[in-house]
């Protein structure tokens, strides 16, 4: 299937083509599909016959190359070969990513769980002790394929996408430019402040919701987004509240990923850059993806005045952030 501009990606992905993909790779369909909460890419439960059902994700058209996917898969298998609570493709007919009417897709074994409560201290320890195993391999070889997390990938590139294709509203466009470039040069500081730090591969999109937890702890899914850059990034998003509370959550989840990993301190001058820069690409990946009619749908409050003047306040208060100290390491 050829896609075109005019075109929405995923509109030729019916049920039927689902189905059939799944069953082109020798797996036999009963039927039952359920769509699962994934705008990125498009991702299904189906039922196999005689079997578990499995999860298939099918990867947006034009977004990795090939060989940026087996990356990914790569990275993953790796984990899960160190006995890491990922959840790696499966291996089918000798591959794990597979084509199908011009769709990609990979095949996963169903994984249950719960968010993990991450106001509790204990499961933060424990999923700083797995985020250290997980950047202790990271750190062994760099991705080739795989892009970067930093100033210019998350910060510089959106801001200019923004901009040159019209999304800030003419009578905010003033104050969103020149705030969002105060934001860029905080950011710029904050990485001065850091100096040298090192860059691995990351998980990089390690929110609670690709965190899932059973009684038996934690595993970690989606590594759709995985990137190299420096460990602080599958961290801070862990963290929330005041100050003091972040002071707090921080030293457990240090308690248990230093049992793996050495930490660089110098990275916690990177949080508030991290988090905006994280700001600035949401933005711009909502902007990228309004021709996919999931996203209108999905998130009707993108684009409008409120929107972008809230987003004006929202950076403005991470330039302040930016300037205040780094979070304390207690204990280390």
């Amino acid at each position: 299937m050829t896609e075109t501009a005019a075109t929405p990606p995923f509109a030729g992905l019916t049920p039927d083509c689902v189905l059939n993909a799944i069953d082109a790779c020798g797996l036999r369909t009963d039927g039952r599909l359920l769509a699962l909460n994934s705008y990125e890419n498009r991702v299904y439960q189906i039922g196999i016959e005689d079997a578990a059902p499995i999860v298939a994700k099918f990867y947006r058209p034009a977004r990795w190359s090939d060989a940026a996917i087996a990356e990914e898969h790569a990275f993953s298998a790796e984990l899960a070969e160190a006995e890491i609570p990922v959840v790696p493709p499966l291996t089918i007919n000798g591959a794990t990513l597979h084509t199908f009417e011009g769709y990609r897709f990979a095949v996963f074994t169903r994984r249950g769980g719960r968010a993990p409560e991450l106001d509790d201290l204990d499961t933060l320890e424990w999923l700083g002790r797995f985020m250290g195993r997980i950047h202790s391999l990271g750190a062994l070889t760099p991705f080739q394929l795989r892009p970067a997390i930093n100033p210019d990938t998350f910060g510089i590139t959106p801001r200019r996408f923004l901009l040159d294709n019209g999304f800030i509203p003419a009578d905010l466009r003033e104050a969103w430019e020149s705030v969002s470039a105060q934001a860029l040069d905080g950011v710029k500081r904050c990485y001065e402040r850091a100096g040298d730090t090192s860059s691995i591969r990351l998980h990089g999109d390690c929110h609670a919701g690709n965190i899932l937890w059973t009684d038996d702890g934690p595993h970690f899914v989606d590594f759709d987004d995985c990137r190299s850059g420096p460990a602080i990034q599958d961290l801070w998003m862990m963290l929330s509240g005041e100050r003091a509370d972040m002071t707090v959550q921080l030293s457990a989840i240090m308690e248990g990923y230093e049992s793996f990993a050495d930490f660089n301190a110098r990275e916690l001058h990177l949080v508030e850059a991290l988090r905006t820069l994280r700001l600035l690409h949401y933005s711009a990946w909502l902007a990228q993806r309004w021709d996919d009619p999931a996203f209108p749908a999905a998130f009707p409050w993108f684009n409008t005045q409120r929107y972008w003047q809230d987003r004006v306040l929202e950076l403005r208060e991470q330039v302040a952030l930016m300037d205040e100290p780094p979070l304390p390491l207690r204990g280390f």
